[in-house]
């Protein structure tokens, strides 16, 4: 099974639209186009009953003490934990691309609705629902994509690996308010096949945001 993107190389720089936060001189960040990116797949097994495509961060700070805080940085030495961005189930069998901001188009404060989704498929919610739970104007439940948005003061340039599973069935058995870990637990047994596609992203402008 194969992945690929118009949107992105694999292994090279995510481009800010697809970004949730893009550099900005004055206040470090501002908010981006946050577009999902174009995806699409080939060589799909015999048997393939529904797609399910994962985005996580692997790099995010397991602790948020020096996260964009003036005149500290967020040491590469700091262990790193899963930040999913996107989790998306039941897609059709007879899909097998995706467009640019087809699930989607801007930042929606508060999160975009959910889980239902284009093609019928249905979208959990992603790391930004704990991320802003703190925040009165931002909290809420977000569902579907929301692109990166590292620590400005990270050491490290943070990576995003898109992934579809090629699965066995065409309905796995989640529903309402689910997110990555419920979408890892529920794929065991199911994946007939696997691609994936990684991007890298950073908002610190010491490596070249």
């Amino acid at each position: 099974m194969k992945l690929t993107s118009t949107s992105f190389a694999d292994g090279q720089k995510i481009p800010g639209a697809f970004a949730f936060c893009i550099p900005d001189a004055d206040h470090h960040v501002c908010l981006g186009k946050n577009l999902n990116p174009q995806l699409a797949w080939s060589d799909v097994p015999a048997g393939t009953r529904s797609f399910a495509i994962v985005c996580h961060d692997p790099d995010v700070p397991s602790k948020g003490d020096d996260v964009n805080q003036e005149g500290r940085s967020v040491p590469a030495s700091l262990p790193r934990v899963d930040f999913f961005h996107w989790v998306l189930i039941d897609l059709p069998a007879t899909v097998n691309a995706i467009k640019e901001g087809e699930f989607s188009d801007d930042v929606t404060p508060r999160g975009k609705p959910g889980p239902q989704a284009a093609h019928g498929a249905s979208q959990g919610i992603n790391n930004y629902t704990d991320w802003f739970a703190g925040d009165n104007d931002m909290r809420g439940d977000y569902y579907g994509y929301d692109g990166p948005c590292p620590p400005w003061n990270d050491e490290i340039i943070h990576h995003y690996v898109f992934t579809v599973y090629a699965l066995d069935v065409e309905h796995l058995p989640l529903a309402g308010r689910f997110g990555g870990p419920e979408v890892r637990a529920a794929l065991a047994g199911h994946v007939l096949a696997e691609a994936s596609l990684t991007g890298t992203y950073t908002l610190n402008p010491k490596l070249g945001a």
